[in-house]
């Protein structure tokens, strides 16, 4: 019989630089989930972690032991290839609304469980919630039971899904120890391997408005997600894309809806759309329903127009509880009592439209959170915003401010004319995908 694994002698191991073995690190991670460990254990051996390191090995054990700190969703009963998408979060990234009916209407089963803004970075919950009535609250049942009947559920994370990752990133929020790629990995994949799954396209954001600040960070933490994805006996791939302006042209959650309805129409902005088809194509490959980039697109699109994923988001919407009538009428979605126009100070070219500061802008109106308990405004936001390159008159539209009251889209309007720069000369094409893994 193995001698008992005390807490002081795993942080200590590790804070000396050792390499967990995976007895060690199930006992913490099950010491997280049932409260054998102390906060202050569980936070001095995040720090050690962070400090030291993990190796591959450790990684991958770690994210095992919090996929099964709760459920693994059977899915067994869903024929086909089950793929999902997750973003590492940026501004104006609604990717996942028109991405999942578009592949489900493609004929590849979704099943997504997203999660909630904090700070800076949207969440895929707050916006969906933004519908009246819209409900991403289901059990597990009700999850696996709506995949099987219509191919696609979005819900955020259960209690029964990895509820060790809830408490250790609630300790890795306070304690600074979030910005490590072995704790990053742990915290994603073990929801996303505990959600019944069967392949994983990952969109790994670097620029202004992301967490991973540069190519380089990024590319990093992609062949991670990939090779700890894949340890986990998943097909992993994922996609490096640039956030230094917003994606899309709105920012704030029923804005964002509204857009994604428009990208199910075909009348999304152009790199959104482009996101969106190259994370879909991945998806399609991965489910084994088309052989190549080319086939895949093409099949993206035909959905698109011929209206059948656009059918299939409002079958979505509707088994959610959610008001379906928003698909033909966006006007039902919430709106902001106050619109107020940012004009261009002169004649010029857009050459910069800085996503941390329209988010940070964003998030002073209400439509984000500073804190995990404060509550959003799902009207409010940014809207209409013009893109690098774009050539623009003096007094012409640079965004629009909607707000709840006049003096904060006053002030929101005087930020985001610091946060778009106008110039004489055109600057270069911003680039939008820098790469794929895996």
């Amino acid at each position: 019989m193995s001698p008992p694994l005390f807490p002081q002698h795993v942080i200590a191991k590790k804070r000396d630089g050792g390499v967990l073995s995976a007895s060690e690190i199930q006992a913490f991670v099950r010491g997280a989930t049932d409260g054998s460990w102390a906060d202050y254990q569980l936070s001095a051996l995040l720090m050690a972690i962070f400090l030291r390191g993990m190796t591959p090995e450790e990684t991958a054990a770690y994210t095992d032991a919090m996929m099964r700190s709760g459920t693994v969703a059977d899915l067994a009963v869903v024929p086909g290839i089950k793929v999902d998408k997750h973003s590492t979060g940026g501004v104006g990234d609604k990717v996942s609304i028109p991405l999942a009916p578009m592949v489900v209407a493609c004929g590849v089963p979704v099943p997504m469980i997203s999660g909630r803004g904090l700070g800076h970075s949207g969440g895929t919950l707050d916006k969906l919630e933004s519908i009246p009535g819209f409900r991403t609250d289901l059990s597990l049942e009700g999850y696996c039971a709506q995949v099987a009947r219509i191919g696609c559920a979005l819900i955020g994370q259960t209690k029964d899904l990895a509820p060790a990752d809830k408490k250790l990133y609630a300790l890795r929020d306070v304690t600074a120890t979030v910005e490590c790629i072995p704790l990053i990995c742990g915290s994603i994949l073990s929801k996303k391997l505990a959600e019944g799954i069967d392949a994983l396209v990952l969109d790994v954001k670097f620029g202004r408005g992301a967490f991973m600040k540069t190519e380089a960070e990024a590319r990093e933490l992609a062949e991670a997600l990939v090779r700890v994805g894949r340890a986990g006996g998943k097909e992993v791939r994922a996609l490096l894309t640039a956030m230094d302006q917003p994606l899309g042209r709105a920012v704030g959650n029923a804005l964002e809806v509204a857009e994604s309805i428009a990208c199910l129409r075909g009348e999304g902005p152009d790199d959104l759309m482009a996101v969106t088809v190259a994370l879909g194509a991945q998806m399609l490959m991965l489910g084994g329903v088309a052989a190549d980039v080319t086939e895949a697109e093409a099949k993206l699109h035909e959905v698109v127009a011929n209206g059948r994923a656009l059918e299939k988001f409002r079958e979505i919407i509707a088994a959610q509880g959610g008001d379906p009538a928003v698909i033909d009428e966006p006007e039902r979605l919430p709106r902001a009592a106050i619109q107020l126009l940012v004009p261009a100070p002169a004649d010029g070219i857009v050459a910069d439209v800085d996503a941390m500061e329209v988010a940070l802008t964003a998030l002073s109106l209400g439509a984000g959170r500073a804190r995990a308990e404060d509550t959003i405004d799902p009207a409010v936001g940014v809207a209409d915003l013009v893109k690098i390159g774009e050539p623009v008159r003096a007094g012409a539209t640079l965004c629009t401010v909607h707000a709840s009251d006049e003096a904060k889209a006053r002030a929101a309007a005087a930020r985001l004319a610091g946060a778009i720069r106008v110039a004489d000369v055109r600057p270069p094409d911003p680039r939008l995908i820098a790469g794929l893994m895996g």
